[in-house]
């Protein structure tokens, strides 16, 4: 069974669960704690949190479960910080991967979100690829994943090229 399918039979919607399978081919699946690029402790889907520590390993499930909560909580924050602006389903999904990714601070204060909410939305999902740099060194893995993010965000905007 594949993971979006997983995470439907869990309750999410369709577009969180098809969200939390481009997040996790993105993160990769590591079943225990390792220490990403950029120093940050983070185990199986990109999960981070305080209660990680050096040595730990979580079974499948675990891991589903963490992904599962994670997936709740920054899709609430997606939902709050994008109030009044009725979101396509590729935008939906892209911008889920990305608050994932980078934090609800850094979408909270990006140009991004304030072009989503000037009704920028080309623009907004043009911000995307700006995003590949974690802790000043641009990331190969963030190139790829900001650029299939973009093409996600426009999939579903009418009249809309998906080339920059």
């Amino acid at each position: 069974m594949k993971l979006s399918q997983k995470l439907a039979a869990i309750g999410f919607s369709a577009i969180v669960a098809v969200s939390g399978g481009f997040i996790a081919d993105h993160e990769g699946y590591v079943p225990g704690v390792y220490v990403d690029p950029i120093g940050i402790l983070t185990s199986c889907y990109g999960h981070t949190g305080d209660e990680l520590q050096h040595g730990q390993f979580f079974s499948e499930q675990e891991c589903l479960s963490q992904l599962a909560n994670d997936l709740e909580s920054f899709n609430q924050e997606l939902l709050n910080l994008t109030k009044g602006v009725e979101l396509s389903k590729g935008e939906h999904a892209a911008y889920l991967s990305f608050i994932y990714n980078v934090g609800s601070g850094n979408f909270r204060d990006s140009t991004l979100r304030k072009k989503l909410h000037n009704d920028d939305r080309v623009g907004a999902c043009n911000e995307l690829p700006r995003w590949v740099y974690a802790s000043g060194i641009k990331l190969n893995g963030l190139i790829i994943r900001r650029e299939n993010e973009r093409k996600l965000c426009m999939r579903d905007l009418n009249h809309v090229s998906a080339t920059l």
